[in-house]
């Protein structure tokens, strides 16, 4: 039973999630954001071994979902950053600032032995204020 207030999205321009949970849930004014992959629609990895070009990805979809609830990047108040390779924090850093621009939501780098979609070097998940 769903909790008043409670507001899954799940969005059809993301792939299907490959276990039990939505793309993000708003409770109240905030949205929590699952972790994203850079994955397109149909779960197809994108960026290949490039770093770099799988944080975009993923923050693409991020802004996606971000997006779908009436936010933006400016809005997020926390990310969390799982990589497989912790130097990498250097080249996604530039991809980072061009998706947050001004906004520098509190952040966790974590380094990892493996995510859920082989060939992936990252995966960020988030927590945003919506706006009133």
């Amino acid at each position: 039973m769903a909790r008043t207030g409670r507001e899954e999205y799940r969005l059809d321009n993301l792939s299907e999630p490959i276990s039990h949970y939505t793309d993000a849930v708003r409770f109240g004014d905030l949205l929590f954001i699952s972790g994203c992959a850079p994955v397109d629609g149909d779960l197809n990895l994108v960026g290949g071994d490039d770093v770099a070009a799988q944080a975009r990805k993923t923050l693409e979809n991020i802004g996606d979902i971000l997006e779908a609830a009436g936010a933006s990047f400016a809005d997020v108040l926390r990310v969390t950053v799982y990589l497989l390779d912790v130097n990498d924090r250097h080249a996604i850093n530039p991809v980072r600032q061009e998706f947050f621009g001004d906004a520098k939501p509190a952040s966790t780098l974590i380094g990892i032995n493996e995510l859920a979609i082989p060939g992936m070097k990252i995966e960020i998940e988030a927590i945003a204020g919506i706006p009133s």
